[in-house]
């Protein structure tokens, strides 16, 4: 039989909002443009390495990749199903060494700060020698933000204190990704916020698809409000715990 679907948190609240999220909502653009890239990158590797997606809400990806092969399994703290496990993402109920990539999507803004380097460091711990981690951040530094703060000395943050306790400037998430043990294989930037486009193409998105993919042909990772990373875990050195 099925297991129950189980929601609590935000999903309690709103329900599987991802799932149907409209075209008409401000993030739309943003999270269309995010899955292409991610389902880009899933889509080129062996269906034989063990994935997990963590943070991965309703698990949309999870059952897609399923549907087409892959080993993958999902986990979150406020979803439970057939396909995702119920979890913490800082403590993860998963053994050492298991997987070959992770995928963590939107997920560690959502932590306080000293639980994203626990995150980052549980991540570590259940991918293989060399696995790969592909991760999406927003950047508190966007262009939009950065020139807010200028005019009004007031912070445009990616979303309300409470939904992204942990916001960043990409630079210290960067930088946290070394800390914990990640070379950068590459970098990509999404939605470059310039003031009169992100006014339209948030306040009418849908009718605005062409030209926020035309303005992200020329995006620049630091002015762009979101960042997704391909890294490596690196080897651990010699004597070193």
């Amino acid at each position: 039989m099925p297991k129950e679907i189980i929601m609590t948190g935000i999903y309690a609240e709103k329900g599987e909002y991802h799932r149907y999220l409209s075209p008409n909502d401000s993030y739309y653009p943003t999270y269309q443009a995010k899955m292409k890239l991610v389902r880009e990158y899933v889509q080129s590797i062996p269906k034989n390495w063990a994935i997990l997606d963590a943070g991965c809400g309703e698990g949309i990806l999870v059952e897609q990749f399923k549907k087409e092969g892959y080993s993958i399994i999902g986990l979150d703290l406020n979803y439970a199903s057939d396909v995702v496990v119920q979890g913490d993402i800082t403590q993860m109920p998963f053994k050492d060494n298991h997987f070959n990539l992770v995928l963590c999507l939107d997920t560690i803004e959502h932590l306080h700060y000293s639980n994203q380097e626990k995150a980052l460091a549980e991540i570590s711990r259940v991918l293989k020698r060399n696995g790969i981690l592909l991760i999406s951040i927003p950047n508190l530094a966007h262009i939009l933000c950065r020139l807010y703060f200028l005019l009004t000395g007031k912070l445009a943050r990616t979303s309300s204190i409470q939904e992204h306790p942990g916001d960043r400037p990409i630079a210290e998430y960067i930088d946290l990704l070394i800390k914990k043990g990640f070379a950068i294989v590459k970098r990509k930037g999404v939605f470059p916020t310039l003031p009169i486009s992100y006014l339209l193409t948030t306040r009418y998105p849908a009718r605005t698809l062409w030209l926020f993919r035309f303005i992200n042909l020329f995006a620049y990772p630091n002015f762009c409000f979101l960042n997704i990373f391909i890294c490596r875990k690196k080897a651990r050195e010699a004597g070193h715990k």
